[in-house]
């Protein structure tokens, strides 16, 4: 009997210590009506400011449908000029990322509050503010007009943009690391730099990847946008065949545009479960 008891005893819970946990995942009554009533007036304000309609939408959905059936079957009779278009596009995406995580990396340490000076941490802050209010065509246009059409001016926008965006999430990851091996570390001496090259990185490096495949993957996606623009990859020939009615050709691009996704989406996901 002894021996059936003791787990018994053991696994019962403190009552101080249940009303303690039961007080952490109570929520504030009377707030939280507030709050739903403040967030349902939030949204009905906003609905009525930019015109949301239910009838609309409703509309838009049949004539979405009628879209649908009109880009069947797909054509692949340019199966060769789509692949070449989805390989440029790629490629951009590899350069832009490879070259705008490097600069991303670079002004997240003067983002971080953590390692940097607070001059230094605010002018960063303010200049990745800048950019991610920049639209990415925007930035696109600037770059097109500034070194002509073409991919090139597609893989400047992708870079400029990946410093406002994935720039502050690196800085956070860096911010975010556990402060006792850094304070262990200062403690003895080290300097700003073994601090930052034993402490900080090696905490940040899962996270730092992971960001850097999303990336990645965002700039395949961002490239097919750009084209519209002329800043290379396949999105100036989604616009070419919608303007000309072409839809089979139009959803043969956006099936292979799909595949490509799926798969970078797929090695990602496998390469963020190896490294966390």
């Amino acid at each position: 009997m002894s021996t059936v008891e003791k787990p018994r005893a053991k696994a019962e819970l403190d009552p101080r210590a249940r009303e303690s946990m039961e007080r952490a995942f109570r929520i504030p009554r009377a707030r939280f009506i507030v709050g739903v009533i403040v967030g349902v007036a939030l949204f009905l304000w906003s609905a009525d400011g930019a015109q949301f309609d239910f009838l609309k939408l409703g509309e838009g959905a049949a004539n979405m449908g009628e879209f649908m059936l009109r880009m069947f079957p797909p054509d692949f009779s340019k199966i060769g000029l789509i692949l070449a278009l989805l390989l440029e596009t790629l490629q951009m995406a590899i350069v832009g990322t490879v070259i705008g995580t490097i600069l991303s990396l670079v002004v997240a340490f003067g983002a971080a509050s953590n390692i940097a000076p607070r001059w230094l941490y605010y002018l960063c802050r303010w200049t990745m503010n800048i950019i991610r209010a920049l639209p990415d065509l925007v930035i696109a246009l600037m770059f097109v007009s500034a070194v002509g059409l073409g991919p090139f001016a597609g893989i400047l926008a992708m870079t400029i943009g990946s410093i406002g965006s994935i720039g502050k999430v690196f800085a956070e990851a860096m911010e975010a690391v556990d402060r006792g091996p850094i304070v262990a570390m200062e403690s003895v001496g080290a300097s700003k730099r073994q601090v930052i090259q034993y402490g900080i990185l090696p905490q940040a490096l899962p996270l730092l990847t992971s960001y850097t495949l999303l990336l990645f993957e965002g700039n395949v996606r961002g490239a097919t946008i750009l084209g519209l623009v002329g800043a290379g990859g396949i999105g100036l020939e989604l616009t070419t065949a919608m303007n000309r009615y072409d839809y089979g050709h139009l959803f043969a691009m956006v099936i292979c545009i799909i595949v490509l996704v799926t798969i970078i989406d797929q090695a990602s996901a496998i390469i963020r479960k190896k490294i966390t």
